[in-house]
């Protein structure tokens, strides 16, 4: 199964950086290939000054060797062998009317001392960050990831959306990070799904990602917008940076296994902004922003 999945996402990731490059128009990503001292390694891919994306990077990362301490206690577990593979992914795109993207698609194996897979698992989603809420943009989105995940079960889209919305909250700040989609995680196997059926599901929803994000992408770029409109992106920014520092797991896990600085920040903004005490103007396009990411809201009627 590690091999199939490292293959699947290896793939994936020349899709995606292929399509983005298209949209763009002008930059081209730059590709890092690094090794992990203790085991394994990557390929970074970073864009950056484009036309259309300010920042983005495309990863995929494959590494093993002895679990570390850090994680021995948050998996509950003594002294094992690990394998972890994934791609994540963010992009930052210039214009503050095309919203932020995030995905993940990952998997993760325990070894007993023979060698033996004692536990596995796969874990991902893919969420949206506006700056300014366009409704059909948040409706296409979700509907993407609802029709991905009906083709499997459709208790997922419903339980992974709700997820999603748990997961990506600015517990200090009393908001959601954005307008949500999907995240999983520990996915195994059940009577009901086999890993080959979690392999299939998961597949299904990496591959929805372009037909998701791109039509929005294109739709938006070249919207006009203000200097003042740009600053809002940069303090929005901002609350994006709080998340992945102080609560999110995949970055965690980055620093807890000595994983490339490079790639693990590569999702952090060029351009930032953090104001003091700052509040947008009531009934601006703004505060209609806030007031959804402080209430999230289902985007698809059964």
């Amino acid at each position: 199964m590690k091999d199939k999945f490292l293959t699947y996402i290896q793939n994936l990731q020349n899709q995606i950086t292929s399509k983005l490059e298209e949209v763009d128009g002008i930059a081209k990503f730059r590709e890092d290939i690094w090794e992990r001292p203790e085991g394994g390694g990557g390929q970074t891919r970073v864009i950056e000054n484009g036309n259309v994306i300010e920042k983005g990077g495309v990863n995929i990362s494959a590494v093993h060797g002895k679990l570390p301490e850090a994680m021995q206690k948050m998996f509950n577990v003594g002294e094992a062998d690990f394998f972890a593979c994934g791609l994540s992914l963010v992009i930052h795109p210039k214009s503050p009317m095309v919203p932020t993207v995030h995905a993940n698609w990952r998997y993760f194996e325990m070894y007993d001392d023979a060698g033996n897979v004692i536990n596995s698992w796969f874990g991902g989603g893919q969420d949206l960050t506006p700056y300014y809420l366009f409704e059909e943009d948040a409706t296409h989105f979700h509907q993407t990831c609802k029709t991905a995940c009906d083709k499997h079960n459709p208790e997922f889209y419903p339980k992974f959306k709700k997820q999603c919305d748990t997961y990506f909250w600015n517990a200090h700040r009393n908001e959601a990070r954005g307008i949500g989609g999907l995240f999983f995680d520990y996915c195994k196997a059940t009577e009901e799904m086999t890993m080959e059926n979690w392999f299939n599901f998961v597949s299904e929803v990496g591959n929805s990602f372009l037909e998701a994000y791109v039509p929005i992408l294109e739709k938006r770029k070249d919207l006009p917008f203000t200097e003042a409109q740009k600053t809002w992106q940069e303090i929005r920014r901002g609350r994006y940076v709080e998340f992945n520092l102080v609560h999110d797991k995949g970055t965690l896990f980055g620093l807890k296994t000595n994983g490339r600085i490079e790639s693990i920040l590569m999702s952090l903004p060029p351009h930032v902004q953090w104001v003091y005490d700052h509040h947008p103007e009531p009934n601006s396009e703004e505060e209609k922003l806030i007031k959804v990411l402080e209430n999230p809201i289902e985007w698809i009627e059964d």
